[in-house]
């Protein structure tokens, strides 16, 4: 089994990787870059996103958390749907250069939610402002 430090470390250092990759795949799209059909760019987030998933659920299988006992987590799982769901639109299925700009600010603001919670383990981190 991986050292919890380590498992952190990976997870947050994909965290950081994969909000970077989706900001350059944003403003690619944004700005009509053939950059973004670039053969990397079709498996470099997706494995990405599958070190951060893996590194996720090991983390909180090894600090023995669970969605049910830890509403932050649950909070956390939630906005990743949502975070998914505004990133496929965003970079797929948004019909206007104006709706796929809305969504990934909108997905930006979820991510930013969802790293707030993490850090402060409060499903409503803004509320200690």
């Amino acid at each position: 089994m991986l050292d919890t430090a380590l498992l952190k470390f990976v997870h947050i250092s994909c965290v950081a990787l994969s909000y970077a990759l989706f900001v350059l795949r944003g403003a690619w799209m944004l700005r009509d870059q053939p950059s973004l059909h670039a053969s990397w760019m079709r498996f470099a987030p997706h494995t990405v996103d599958t070190v951060l998933l893996a590194s996720a659920v090991a983390l909180a299988w090894q600090l023995g958390l669970s969605p049910l006992s830890s509403p932050w987590l649950a909070a956390k799982i939630a906005a990743l749907l949502l975070y998914i769901a505004l990133g496929t639109v965003a970079l797929r299925y948004g019909r206007t250069r104006h709706i796929r700009l809305l969504a990934w600010l909108m997905a930006q603001m979820v991510f930013f939610y969802m790293v707030s919670a993490a850090v402060t383990h409060d499903p409503a981190p803004w509320k200690n402002l």
